[in-house]
């Protein structure tokens, strides 16, 4: 079973919000997921933007869950070393 590390949009229209989510990879956005990770909120203010578990996806990451390009990008963003 592979998984992924990808971002889950929970928002309205107009009014972006995305969960961090652990998926497998064979099941859409909107299948089960295996964990959730955190949020990930681009309208707000600066400190409030990104939340989430740091430890718990890079646990992920070194168990073979291959991260996306825009989480990728997020954890770079908090200062995760990948």
């Amino acid at each position: 079973m592979s998984v992924k590390i990808r971002l889950k949009r929970i928002g309205s229209s107009k009014k972006p919000y995305y969960r961090i989510v652990v998926l497998d990879s064979k099941t859409s956005g909107k299948g089960l997921r295996v964990e959730d990770l955190g949020t990930y909120n681009p309208k707000a203010k600066e400190n409030q933007v990104l939340n989430f578990k740091k430890e718990v996806a890079v646990e992920w990451i070194k168990k073979g869950a291959i991260a996306t390009g825009a989480v990728l990008g997020l954890l770079k963003k908090a200062g995760v070393k990948v």
